[in-house]
């Protein structure tokens, strides 16, 4: 009979066999993505020149596809602006391939749209401006007025923001409450702070409404800015505040990567939504579907600042809120935030006759009727609180696009349409730079084949909404 190996021969045999395979074993684990973010950590000053030297080539990148995608230049509508007087752009700005028109683009199925590729390049999801890096990023009117006030420094060494002034919310927007709505703006024209909130609020809110806005304006630790040797600032930050991208409980257009996805390709650019009217909405985040906004105040320390990644969270100094005082405060000052006036609406939410132009009247019944804009945004706040996949991919093929791949975009919260005007640029990862952008891009992907006219009748309404 043939003697048997031993088990510890065995055993022996099966560390030797592992241990010449181990490499290959090694090379296929590091091919394969993480939902991790990489938390080795290099020497900053080595990080900090590469990624500086980088800056012009990536930025130039990015630039070289807004060029190719949109019409760039400075064109307000006439006598239309903001609520603070910002004026409003007009025109669609997104390009469309040569020798082929709206209407022409229109007349095509999906199928044929997809399969020509003539899909609008500024219809398809925007990457952030460095995707494979990510992480918030803040106008530059944002970064100056915090510098002055605070002597908190929002720059990134590696990246600036990618989208031209003229296409964003008017800074600071307005303040209007649901408590007060005697009083109109209550900012006084400025950036609130928490250098000025006090003064600003002291005797018009509750005692809990004050502190839960001095908590919206304290600085907090963030991937990008805090004290660690992987940080984007070139010194040791204090983090960043609520509203250093909800401004003044709005928005200034602030850019971020969404934390739901990964491989790091697959997540979406994501605009900052504004706070105004979240009283009346029941879903938060745009594809998260949060239930509540003490939810949404909560998780968002917790998630969107540090990536979705609690691992880093830890190392950086998340921020743990206690809910039952601190997040209902915050929560509490939120739900006080509301929409601009809209003098042509009547109590319906629906324009008064009296007061609208023939032109609004007619974009009017185009919205509620041709136009199919009702179905998801019903009146008076022109949401319906859920979530709608368009189901966009019908009309291009998968592209990896500065580091991003484009797909489908799945689920997206309908977000209400009162004070539209105020919150360029539009859907939820900013590729639609004007309302008339908007009404193009839902004309096609609805099938709603309306006339030229019809589509700027229909911006007219949306402007007076």
């Amino acid at each position: 009979m043939k003697p048997q190996p031993s088990k510890k021969c065995a055993l022996l045999a099966a560390a030797v066999a592992f241990a010449v395979t181990w490499p290959a074993y090694a090379q296929q684990d590091t091919k394969k993505p993480s939902s991790y973010l990489p938390t080795v950590e290099e020497d900053f000053t080595t990080v900090m020149k590469r990624m500086k030297a980088a800056k012009p080539g990536i930025e130039k990148r990015q630039a070289d596809l807004l060029q190719q995608r949109y019409d760039l230049s400075d064109r307000p509508a006439a006598g239309v602006t903001m609520s603070r007087g910002k004026p409003v752009q007009e025109g669609v700005r997104a390009k469309l391939k040569a020798g082929v028109s709206w209407d022409q683009l229109g007349s095509l199925s999906p199928d044929e749209i997809r399969e020509k590729g003539l899909f609008p390049a500024g219809f398809l999801p925007l990457p952030h401006p460095n995707h494979p890096e990510g992480g918030m990023l803040f106008p530059k009117f944002q970064i100056d007025e915090i510098n002055k006030q605070e002597n908190r420094d929002l720059t990134r060494f590696d990246l600036d923001f990618d989208l031209p002034d003229q296409f964003l919310p008017e800074f600071p927007p307005p303040i209007y409450l649901t408590t007060r709505t005697d009083l109109g703006d209550v900012s006084q024209g400025k950036l609130v702070t928490i250098d000025n909130y006090y003064t600003l609020f002291n005797g018009l809110l509750n005692p809990k409404q004050l502190e839960g806005l001095r908590l919206l304006v304290t600085p907090f630790a963030q991937q990008q800015f805090n004290q660690t040797d992987d940080r984007r600032s070139e010194r040791p930050s204090r983090g960043v505040v609520c509203f250093d991208c909800h401004a003044n409980g709005h928005t200034n257009a602030s850019t971020h990567l969404a934390g739901d996805a990964r491989p790091q390709e697959f997540r979406h650019r994501i605009d900052t939504p504004s706070l105004r009217g979240v009283n009346i909405q029941r879903l938060f985040g745009s594809q998260r579907a949060l239930k509540t906004v003490e939810d949404f105040t909560e998780f968002e320390q917790r998630a969107a600042y540090f990536d979705g990644d609690p691992v880093l969270a830890t190392k950086k100094g998340v921020n743990i809120l206690e809910r039952g005082s601190q997040v209902h405060d915050m929560a509490e000052f939120q739900e006080m935030l509301d929409f601009p006036p809209a003098p042509k609406l009547g109590i319906d939410g629906k324009l008064d006759p009296r007061k609208a132009s023939e032109t609004e009247m007619r974009g009017q019944e185009i919205f509620f009727g041709k136009g199919t804009c009702a179905t998801c945004h019903a009146p008076p706040y022109y949401t319906d609180n859920t979530m709608h996949n368009l189901k966009i991919e019908r009309f291009f093929k998968a592209q990896m696009i500065n580091g991003m791949m484009a797909v489908g975009d799945g689920p997206i919260k309908t977000f209400p349409l009162r004070g539209i005007k105020d919150s360029p640029p539009y859907l939820h990862d900013e590729r639609l730079l004007t309302l008339d952008d908007t009404v193009e891009f839902f004309n096609l992907v609805l099938e709603t084949k309306l006339s030229g006219q019809e589509k700027n009748d229909l911006v007219a309404f949306l402007r007076a909404l």
